[in-house]
């Protein structure tokens, strides 16, 4: 069953869901905004796949109860590590339709995203909203080389299984296919927000060891990496990163600590 939904507002976008009786939709910790009284809340440690369904192969008694408790643990870990929320919370509609409001957590775009069970998508940290129940959430790490370089794509957030997942991202988006490009686009690392499965998500050094590669990289504002993605397949950019939204708000407190270079003399020196 689709998620009826619409995404209302403009430059802080709000997700207003609608429930048919019995539908279930859950959200990160810290993304609800309002309720209708008819819809019941529940927080949970556990994501939807685990999230106290019938599971196949689980079993019953002490074991399968066991083995339930460590799945839970399992995701819990996952996204401590990734410093994601540690949980969800569900809402469910009873006696009748029910609203939910939810909304992110900084100034941007929001976009419905509905899985048809073929390909998953991946999204930056913290982009996850809500979603129904049918739609599993789960951390995907990018390799270690490339993630590390990458910073914001080192860990994301994966969406599998069908229905319809919200997701949000800083300033204006917008929406590429890399094939439409020759098959590979260039992108500021922090302005990544979300890919198809079958995209290849990368990170390349801005420029060559040489004297316009060092200009780039000092004077150019970008640091030392570009992420790459190449393939056939939706892509969704951001305008905003946060470290410029961060950057901005300590130049307007007088605290601006980039200087006029930006790039790689850029600090975060309190």
């Amino acid at each position: 069953m689709t998620l009826r939904q619409e995404i209302v507002g403009n430059a802080m976008q709000m997700a207003v869901v609608n429930l048919h009786p019995g539908q279930t939709v859950y959200c990160e910790a810290g993304k609800f905004l309002f309720k209708t009284t008819n819809v019941t809340m529940e927080t949970r440690l556990s994501g939807p796949s685990n999230g106290g369904q019938a599971q196949g192969g689980s079993g019953g008694g002490m074991g399968g109860l066991l083995r339930q408790a460590m799945g839970t643990a399992m995701q819990v870990g996952q996204r401590a590590l990734a410093g994601e929320s540690l949980a969800f919370q569900y809402f469910t509609a009873q006696g009748g339709e029910g609203t939910v409001g939810f909304a992110g957590v900084l100034p941007g775009e929001m976009r419905a995203l509905e899985l048809d069970g073929t390909r998953a998508w991946f999204a930056e940290k913290d982009a996850f909203v809500a979603a129904e129940s049918t739609v599993d959430f789960g951390i995907a790490f990018q390799g270690g080389r490339t993630g590390m370089s990458g910073g914001e794509g080192f860990i994301l957030e994966k969406f599998t299984g069908y229905g319809t997942v919200i997701i949000a991202g800083a300033g204006n988006f917008i929406d590429l296919d890399p094939a439409d490009f020759g098959g590979r686009i260039e992108v500021d690392t922090g302005c990544v927000v979300a890919f198809q499965e079958g995209i290849q998500y990368g990170v390349q050094r801005v420029g060559g060891l040489n004297r316009q590669g060092i200009m780039n990289m000092v004077f150019g504002g970008e640091g030392l990496s570009l992420a790459t993605l190449e393939g056939n397949g939706r892509v969704i950019l951001q305008s905003l990163t946060i470290e410029s939204l961060a950057n901005a708000l300590k130049k307007a407190q007088g605290g601006d600590k980039q200087g006029p270079t930006g790039g790689l003399f850029s600090t975060n020196a309190g």
